[in-house]
């Protein structure tokens, strides 16, 4: 058998630093976003498990988070670890924009289908989440708000059809170094601010600290303001800063008019995503 699906990837509208928890990790309240830009996995069943990767840039050894959710939903299912996995990269690595967490949370959908497991989704996302913090909220998409580590998701309405500008500077952030920068107190236990998909907090506590390592980073979020973007952030702890727009036709006018931006910048034009959108790209389907 043969399946194959689409791994979308996701911007950060918001992004609140609560402060510092007593394991060492950061308490935090996001609100994600899901886009059209995909990586495509496919899986096909085989006697051992395999990953081949197109990009050279990205491992595809036992560290890929692709294999590490088929071990974990293998042992978590008691079934042998069998599938040739082929994974089309399309989301830049370290970029701010989840391609990782996403392919882990659609290789947890395909092998789940694959392997005849049809675990649900709530099932899948306690999997995830010992995966990485934003592996849950693949599962879901469209947009949801993300606490403790980001990998409890509370699904929010869908946000009306919007145009997204993603500048992806040709660097990546590594996330460690940006968390390294913040002087965040010891968090107070008290919940952040209530958002929804029409009021969300228009900060990102990450980008500080992430355009004091890379001011390009800064220069590209205020190019991005300028042509008249509704909101202009640094998606997660970055490289990707992205612009919101009313529609795409606004996001493409927009792309092509930006103030001259940092060397090498790449610049897409995507759509924002439903629930019901990313339910049907990353649900696993028979190819021929």
């Amino acid at each position: 058998m043969r399946l194959v699906a689409e791994a979308f990837a996701k911007v950060n509208r918001s992004l609140v630093v609560l402060g510092r928890r007593p394991d060492g990790f950061h308490e935090l309240d996001t609100v994600f976003q899901a886009v059209g830009l995909c990586d495509r996995l496919t899986f096909e069943t085989s006697g051992g498990l395999t990953l081949e990767v197109d990009d050279p840039s990205v491992p595809s050894g036992a560290g890929n988070l692709v294999l590490r959710a088929a071990q974990a939903l293998a042992d978590s299912a008691g079934v042998p670890a069998g599938a040739a996995i082929t994974l089309e990269k399309r989301i830049p690595a370290g970029g701010g924009l989840g391609g990782g967490s996403s392919d882990a949370a659609v290789a947890l959908l395909g092998l789940s289908a694959l392997w005849g497991l049809d675990y649900p989704v709530g099932r899948l996302a306690g999997i995830g989440a010992s995966l990485g913090s934003d592996v849950p909220f693949f599962l879901f998409g469209g947009t949801a708000r993300g606490l403790g580590r980001g990998e409890r998701i509370v699904p929010l309405p869908d946000l009306p059809p919007a145009g997204i500008v993603l500048v992806m500077p040709p660097f990546p952030v590594a996330t460690p170094a940006v968390f390294g920068r913040l002087d965040a107190p010891s968090w107070d236990g008290l919940p952040g601010e209530e958002a929804d998909a029409a009021r969300v907090p228009d900060r990102n506590d990450l980008e500080p600290a992430a355009e004091a390592l890379f001011p390009a980073l800064g220069e590209v979020r205020e190019a991005l303001a300028s042509a008249g973007a509704v909101q202009a952030r640094l998606s997660g702890s970055g490289s990707t800063v992205f612009g919101l727009f009313p529609d795409l036709a606004s996001a493409a006018d927009a792309s092509r008019s930006l103030a001259p931006l940092p060397p090498g910048c790449a610049v897409r034009v995507v759509p924002t995503l439903t629930r019901s959108e990313c339910a049907a790209l990353s649900a696993p389907r028979r190819s021929e």
